[in-house]
């Protein structure tokens, strides 16, 4: 099974630009797209964890953090990309 892993720091600021009743899950829109754009991968294939997703929403629904750095791991046989929060 080939994988290939790397770390990535994903700038949320454009969530800013949102209303703030729905920042949190456009955060987690943004994460899917950015990971999918650079590991080559279709945004439905991009599992996020669940460690990941309480990070977004720790402070709640409308004050989202402005970057997050995240370890993605690709798996090539599958063409799926999992993203966890680096160890």
């Amino acid at each position: 099974m080939a994988e290939n892993e790397r770390i990535y720091t994903i700038p949320l600021r454009k969530v800013l630009n949102v209303p703030r009743s729905v920042r949190a899950p456009y955060a987690i829109r943004l994460i899917r797209k950015f990971v999918a754009r650079h590991m080559k991968v279709p945004e439905e294939n991009v599992w996020i964890d669940n460690r990941v997703n309480e990070k977004i929403w720790e402070r709640g629904i409308e004050k989202v953090p402005n970057k997050i750095t995240v370890r993605v791991i690709k798996f090539e046989e599958e063409e799926t990309a999992e993203v966890l929060l680096p160890e």
